[in-house]
Formats: structure tokens, C-alpha cells, sequence
């Protein structure tokens, strides 16, 4: 049986186990002396922040936990938390292969592999997450990968012979972190709502969340187009994407003091979650975006070399080309654009309705709540969000699929919501 594949990456750790694909960002909410771990606890950051943590991924040991929270004695009892609540949601599988950052210390790293062993699955994998991305490329030359994580950047840089893929180096980009990042881009919005509707949506805990929760969806959208709106408590806004550019601008600073002398043929690999960021691609010219399936696409073909029975796991820093997945001049990773989603079969919804309340439908994107937006694409209505955490579409799991009126959505949080078509 193929184990699973846990991406150790905190701004969103992923893990791919047969059909399934369960994602969970490092937030930790403790709640009535219970630990609520990922999508659900990001849902609440701004509602309860003095009960969430986002940094014990980040800084994994065995110090005492200050201030303290909860039962857990230090970050590594987090991590093993949020390991089991992952292993859970997947299925449970009884073997995963590790992904982890270069940007992990060695003490860290022996950690989490302790940790694991007291877990309910065994490691028989480990391999440098950057390595593993770089492999499909072929060609000589340097390397680089970005990756955002929760509360830094990291740039790795890796050398490629023509045969094989290695790591050289990470260097940590500090302030460049996704929290750091949304913080700055929710500055200008919310600037933004007050300049045009007087409304400050951060004002309020509530209202400041609403806009944390719709700021994944905007972003994508400004990747398609120049412009989008973004709805908070019936305030509408538009946010044009240039204004948004100089949120990034500490990492389109740190980056390249990162990677050093620049060369013509230098490379630079970046994570979906990093591509979101407006202006990077102008910023980054030889800049390649990576598929969201890449990890496990290319682990899938080196399996042979990183499954390694035994208890005693070595970390796997250099691999085999395997070919060239990407078209260089457009960084896309596939052919040719994946077709628009096809519309669902019964009539399109124009309200959502919660309990005996109905809220009109933007295309642009209405929040559902536990940070999850129905939006518009051509004429079909989707889902976005971590759709993989438990939500379900009348009755069943949610899978990407189109909803019409009548249908009801589950969110991990207990709110059922019903779908109908106003006729005026």
C-alpha cells in the first residue's frame, strides 16, 4: 500500500492519503479545555485571539509554553495534536512519507520524528519539500524555491547537474510570513472601505474576521482579472490590485538578497500559496508557479528512493531528475488552462439561507462562515475554501462540484445553509 504523504508546511500542512487530501493551517484554538486544530481554529484568530496559538510549528521544542495554554506543556505537545487530528481526518493511514522545509533546524527535526513515534502512524519517508518540487525539472543551473510559512519566508536554493536535484541552502525571511503578509494586505483594504463606504472592518473582531476570511478568494480573483470587490456586513468595497502591490514589498526585497548575484539562468519555483501575492510575478520575471499537486506527483515517482523501512529515517536532500513538467515561458504547469467549471444541473441559487435569514449571492464571492465563500465561476457556483475539512453538500462530501438551488452545504462548525432561488 502506498503510504501517505504529510507537506510540512504550517501556513497550510497538507495531507494526501489515497483519494483524499485533508489541509490544515498551524492555528491551534483552545476552547472549553479542548484543542480545535486548523481550519476551524482559523476561522476564530480574530474572535479569540488570547485562545489561539500559530507558532508552535514555527518554534517546535520543549520549553514551557509562555503564556501558558491549556494542558499542553510546550509546542511539541501542539504538534503532536495537530498530527493526530490530521491522521484522523485522513482516514488514518498507518505510514506517511514526510515533506519538511529546509528551514527546519536539525534539533527540530529530530523532534518531530520523537514525536511521531508517538503518534498513530509511523514515518518512512523524509525528504526536503523543496528538493521533491525541484525534481521534475530538468536543465543545469541554480534553483530557487520560495515558500511562505505562517510566520516567515524561506528561500531555498538548490543546484541541478542534469541529473540530479540537490539543496544547498535555505535562508529564512523574517517578517515575510503569511500572517505578516495578510496583515499588511488587510491594512490597505480596510483603508480601502473606509475611503469609499466609511466602514472600518477592523473595527470590530467580528467584521475583522469576515475580512480575513474573504482575503484567499479576492486574491484569486485579482490573479484573473485587475479588480475585484470584497463584501464585509453589507459594505462593499473594490480593490484594485496595483494597490495592493506594496504589501509585498519586504519580501520583494528580502528575496533577492536571499538569492544573491543574480544569474541568467536562475530559476525561482513558487508555492501557490506564494503566487497570490499581487505583484510577485512582475516582481519575479523568471519566477515558475507550482502546480497545487505537485508535491505528490513528484514523490509518487521517487518512491523507491525515499520509503525507508526501519525506525531510523535519513533526510533526503538530493534526488533524480525526472524530466520538465514546465513550459518556461508562461510557468504554467499543464498545457493548456483546465476548462471553466460546468454549472449544476438544477437552477442557479440567488440567496443562501441561515436559519430564516436570506442573503443575496455576489458572484464575486458571499462569505458562508468557518471561512468558506460561495462564488461564481461563468455560470457555475462553487465552494472555496479548505473544502477538505468536513464540509458536505446534502449529505455527502463536498468535492468541487457545482450547487444549484435546493441544495444544503454542512461547515465544519455545525452551520447548515440551504441554497434557493429568489423570483422577483
Amino acid at each position: 500500500m502506498t503510504p501517505a504523504l504529510l507537506d510540512i508546511n504550517d501556513s497550510n500542512l497538507q495531507l494526501w492519503y489515497q483519494e483524499q487530501q485533508v489541509q490544515s493551517p498551524g492555528y491551534a484554538l483552545l476552547r472549553g479545555g479542548q484543542y480545535i486544530y486548523g481550519n476551524g481554529a482559523r476561522a476564530a484568530a480574530r474572535l479569540e485571539p488570547r485562545n489561539i496559538n500559530t507558532r508552535y510549528w514555527w518554534q517546535l521544542n520543549t520549553d514551557a509554553l509562555q503564556p501558558a495554554f491549556g494542558q499542553a506543556r510546550h509546542s511539541a505537545d501542539l504538534v503532536h495534536g495537530h498530527l493526530q487530528a490530521l491522521h484522523q481526518q485522513a482516514g488514518e493511514p498507518e505510514e506517511a512519507i514526510l515533506a519538511v522545509s529546509g528551514s527546519l533546524q536539525r534539533d527540530q527535526l529530530s523532534l518531530l520524528l520523537g514525536i511521531i513515534q508517538a503518534c498513530s502512524f509511523r514515518a518512512v519517508g523524509l525528504v526536503n519539500r523543496s528538493v521533491a518540487l525541484a525534481s521534475p525539472l530538468a536543465g543545469q543551473g541554480r534553483l530557487f524555491h520560495l515558500e511562505i510559512q505562517l510566520h516567515q519566508g524561506a528561500m531555498t536554493e538548490l543546484v541541478a547537474d542534469g541529473d540530479t536535484v540537490s539543496a544547498q541552502r535555505t535562508v529564512p525571511l523574517p517578517g515575510c510570513g503569511l500572517l505578516q503578509l495578510q496583515e499588511r494586505l488587510v491594512e490597505v483594504i480596510a483603508a480601502a472601505f473606509i475611503r469609499q463606504t466609511r466602514f472600518d472592518p477592523r473595527r470590530k473582531a467580528e467584521t475583522e474576521q469576515q475580512l480575513y476570511d474573504r482575503l484567499p478568494t479576492a486574491l484569486r480573483e485579482l490573479q484573473q482579472r485587475g479588480e475585484t470587490s470584497i463584501e464585509v456586513n453589507g459594505n462593499r468595497a473594490s480593490i484594485n490590485r496595483r494597490e495592493l502591490v506594496s504589501a509585498g514589498q519586504r519580501l520583494f526585497t528580502s528575496a533577492p538578497e536571499a538569492m544573491g548575484v543574480a544569474q541568467p539562468d536562475d530559476r525561482l519555483l513558487l508555492d501557490p500559496v506564494a503566487a497570490l501575492l499581487p505583484g510577485i510575478t512582475e516582481q519575479f520575471t523568471q519566477a515558475e508557479v507550482l502546480a497545487s499537486d505537485a508535491l505528490p506527483a513528484a514523490v509518487v515517482s521517487h518512491l523507491d528512493r525515499l520509503v525507508q523501512p526501519g525506525e531510523s529515517q535519513n533526510f533526503v536532500s538530493t534526488l533524480p531528475c525526472t524530466g520538465d513538467r514546465i513550459q518556461p515561458n508562461t510557468g504554467a504547469l499543464e498545457p493548456a488552462a483546465p476548462p471553466p467549471p460546468q454549472p449544476a444541473a438544477g437552477p442557479a441559487p440567488t440567496h443562501v439561507l441561515k436559519g430564516s435569514t436570506a442573503r443575496a449571492l455576489h458572484p464575486a464571492g458571499t462569505d458562508l462562515g468557518a471561512g468558506y465563500t460561495l462564488h461564481r465561476e461563468g455560470e457555475a457556483w462553487l465552494v472555496s475554501g479548505d473544502t477538505s475539512q468536513a464540509v458536505s453538500l446534502n449529505g455527502c462530501r463536498y468535492a468541487g462540484e457545482a450547487v444549484a438551488s435546493g441544495d444544503t452545504i454542512a461547515l465544519p462548525d455545525g452551520d447548515q445553509l440551504r441554497l434557493i432561488e429568489v423570483i422577483a
